[in-house]
């Protein structure tokens, strides 16, 4: 072969490699661009899930988050939140903080097969934020140590705060915020089966007057009423039932607030000094001595209250019969008078 035919070879053989090249940077081009366009459907899919993807490399503990600023969700940026496990573990929210990580840790250790969370984190300005995580370990190293875990993170606060504001319509009173009937039976059959003893006194409170402030003033003035004499209730128990109990290893009695329905109010009180119980009815009577000021009205309402004291000794001691004799005192005042108090 001639020095001219090794130069044409060459020459082929370069033309033939830079022929290549372009192929492999088309291709590469072409890839890229793919890749771009995947993960541009990727987080648009994601962007209104509040969804996003993280991974951990295990012995290191570095985090990174594919579609989101790490840090976004709590507020914070890079710079404040280093992307690690011990960032995360930090803002973890106190009480949730142990058996999360127990969690994850159980999974990484091979004691369960995902590491599953529904938990709160505290967000930058103090806040809490609900989030529902998910983790699986991706990768192992030649140990058959776990190397890699990846895993979704969604942020579901709006959701929880959902079942929150359900649930607080489900054992509150709509207007007054106050318990309603059945939180109530609840609070005082969970007292009975949690505590050795069983003993205080059941209010029943009904409006004397209501009824015609109602008809001549309007159901948003009787409303307002009805709310401003919740708070009166509430803060009269507060002042006099929130004092240290002496009888019960100086702690502070319990107290329940509810209202029934229409113009009915009911008080349990976890306090069995019937002199303490006597001042709490005359403190609330006194409340409404006189007529009140309320949105420019002068308006008198009374209360008729019916006291009944229960004991855990005693065989009547369940919520129905409690309640139905703190009703017959409470007729007997309105049978006598009105703007009273009578112990059954």
């Amino acid at each position: 072969m001639t020095q001219q035919d090794i130069i044409s070879q060459l020459q082929f053989e370069l033309k033939q490699h830079q022929q290549r090249l372009k192929q492999l940077e088309y291709e590469n081009s072409r890839l890229t661009l793919l890749n771009k366009r995947v993960n541009e459907q990727l987080d648009a899919a994601l962007d209104g899930t509040g969804l996003c993807l993280w991974e951990q490399h295990i012995p290191t503990g570095n985090l990174t988050i594919f579609n989101q600023q790490w840090g976004h969700l709590l507020g914070f940026t890079r710079e404040e939140l280093p992307a690690h496990i011990n960032s995360w573990k930090n803002n973890l929210h106190p009480e949730d903080k142990d058996w999360v990580i127990q969690a994850f840790e159980s999974h990484v250790a091979g004691q369960a097969e995902i590491y599953q969370a529904v938990h709160r984190m505290v967000h930058k300005d103090g806040s809490v934020a609900w989030v529902s995580d998910r983790g699986r370990i991706i990768e192992y190293d030649i140990n058959g140590e776990p190397l890699r875990i990846m895993g979704t993170h969604i942020d579901v606060t709006q959701e929880k705060r959902y079942e929150q504001d359900l649930a607080r319509l489900a054992l509150r009173d709509p207007l007054t915020n106050l318990l309603n009937r059945n939180a109530l039976i609840d609070a005082f059959e969970q007292e009975k089966n949690t505590h050795s003893t069983h003993h205080g006194a059941l209010y029943f409170i009904d409006l004397d007057g209501f009824k015609i402030i109602n008809d001549h003033l309007g159901h948003r003035y009787g409303d307002t009423l009805l709310i401003h004499i919740a708070n009166d209730i509430c803060q009269v128990c507060d002042q006099l039932l929130s004092a240290a109990d002496t009888t019960h290893n100086h702690q502070a009695p319990r107290h329940h607030v509810a209202r029934f329905g229409g113009d009915e109010f009911v008080i349990l009180a976890y306090y069995s000094n019937v002199e303490r119980l006597t001042v709490l009815a005359r403190t609330l009577l006194s409340h409404y001595q006189e007529p009140i000021d309320l949105e420019g009205e002068t308006i008198k309402v009374g209360l008729s209250i019916g006291i009944s004291l229960f004991d855990e000794l005693d065989e009547l001691d369940e919520f129905t019969n409690v309640c139905e004799q703190a009703d017959k005192a409470m007729y007997s005042i309105k049978k006598h008078g009105k703007h009273n108090f009578l112990f059954w």
